[in-house]
């Protein structure tokens, strides 16, 4: 079971793959939380990434390619594997294909998560962190008792700038233009399943499952 989980921020295809990896016992793979994850552990990769992170760039391609590969070679994923925030462009698609070439293992669907942007506007202006723990809270859909209290810690809650309005749309806006040609790649490469992201949590977990259950196994 290899899947690819695409979609845009606040889409909730990382609540999702947490919610599979958990009913098939694989991996998720958050390259977000991979790439944190390697810069505390201070790895030789993970040092390389902090130097471009410091100076406010984008951590390279060949950073990225090369934490997935370590990652997808790892024993865990012998059963499979959720990718979720990579790959985001053509070119991270066509590195991930040499990747699981050379493991000899092909993608089994890329699950593309549709939501309005209206909805994804609302979905991460809601968004609050805990400034002590890091656990995300939203004042909708997942608030705390206390608006200003994180449950777990009682560390303060903020509103990050990115989950700012405008700062959501300029977000938004750079995700439809690197990613729009990624949808189109994995259409063409008959990949591509889309699950419209805009419904409750439990059925978007029941269409997934039923995904799973049929998709590339006939």
């Amino acid at each position: 079971m290899r899947y690819v989980f695409l979609g845009p921020p606040g889409a909730g295809k990382g609540t999702q793959a947490e919610m599979i990896s958990r009913k098939y016992d694989i991996p998720h793979i958050s390259s977000g939380e991979m790439l944190r994850e390697n810069v505390t552990a201070e790895t030789k990769l993970g040092k390389k990434a902090m130097s471009y992170m410091d100076r406010g760039e984008l951590v390279p391609d060949q950073i990225l390619i090369r934490l997935i590969k370590d990652k997808l070679s790892s024993p865990d994923c012998s059963k499979g594997f959720i990718l979720d925030g990579f790959p985001r462009t053509v070119v991270q698609a066509e590195a991930l294909v040499s990747i699981l070439h050379q493991l000899e293992l092909k993608l089994d669907a890329v699950i593309y998560f549709d939501v309005p942007f209206e909805e994804l506007i609302t979905r991460l202006s809601g968004r609050r962190t805990c400034r002590a723990c890091g656990i995300n809270y939203h004042i909708k859909f997942k608030p705390p008792k206390d608006k200003r209290v994180c449950d777990k810690c009682e560390g303060t809650l903020y509103q990050r700038d990115d989950d700012k309005e405008g700062a959501i749309q300029n977000r938004l806006n750079e995700y439809q233009r690197r990613t729009k040609p990624l949808i189109a790649y994995y259409r063409k490469e008959g990949l591509l399943i889309t699950v419209e992201g805009g419904k409750e949590i439990s059925k978007i977990f029941e269409e997934l499952c039923r995904i799973f259950g049929v998709a590339r196994y006939e």
